[in-house]
């Protein structure tokens, strides 16, 4: 009896830690790694268990004791921005298999999608039980904007200036263009112009606010028509 649940014991899969070990290569992005922050720090998370592990002076991060499980590896600092990671640690069995003979697997991942939209495969290593692998910085982070400096270019999307300029064009250049108008159209440019009438006078010229505030009427309406005297019934 005691013998068959051994026998079953060892027949099941064996949870082991592994141990990870993220190293950060020189890249276009970030050319000299070691001038990374002390505050840097990298994170597995998943929905169970969480693990830090500080920036060592190897510009490695390692993960010791690590479970099995699907984690997502951030890189924190406040320099630089690097590529989540997905990182899958399973189970090995007692012939040391594991899924698809590899203990780990790392891929890229896409924040804000599914999980299991998985980006490019990145390789990871066994180095004497640690298991290895890169990730790249994406940009810089920059916390401030540059103030531009001034350009005599930038005059000339401003709308005043093209106003402006589009009307002193057109001042001290009609004059030179009716000089070198053609005789004949000018003659008759001349004409219509005599031909036109004068524009009306304005109705509002002859309006005399002051009385009309004071309610006074106009000279108009004060006259009144007077009655002769056979209106008025006299007779001599």
């Amino acid at each position: 009896m005691h013998v068959s649940n051994f026998v079953t014991l060892i027949s099941l899969p064996l949870v082991l830690a592994s141990h990870l070990r993220v190293s950060i290569p020189s890249s276009q992005q970030l050319q000299h790694p070691n001038t990374l922050p002390a505050s840097t720090h990298a994170t597995l998370t998943t929905l169970s268990n969480t693990y830090s592990a500080p920036l060592r002076s190897d510009i490695t991060f390692d993960f010791r004791n690590v479970t099995s499980g699907s984690y997502l590896l951030d890189v924190h600092c406040h320099t630089h921005a690097f590529a989540p990671l997905r990182v899958d640690v399973h189970e090995i069995t007692p012939d040391g298999v594991g899924f698809d003979g590899q203990e780990v697997q790392v891929w890229g991942t896409f924040r804000g999608n599914e999980w299991s939209n998985k980006g490019e495969v990145v390789q990871a290593q066994n180095e004497d039980g640690i298991w290895s692998f890169d990730v790249r910085a994406q940009a810089g982070k920059d916390y401030f904007i540059e103030r531009t400096g001034f350009s005599p270019l930038s005059l000339l999307k401003n709308p005043m200036i093209l106003i402006a300029g589009v009307s002193m064009l057109i001042v001290f250049g009609m004059p030179y263009i009716m000089d070198n108008m053609d005789p004949d159209l000018k003659a008759e440019f001349e004409e219509r112009q005599k031909v036109q009438p004068n524009p009306a006078a304005n109705p509002l010229q002859n309006f005399d606010a002051a009385a009309w505030l004071a309610g006074s009427t106009s000279k108009e309406s004060k006259r009144t028509d007077v009655p002769s005297n056979a209106e008025r019934g006299i007779t001599r």
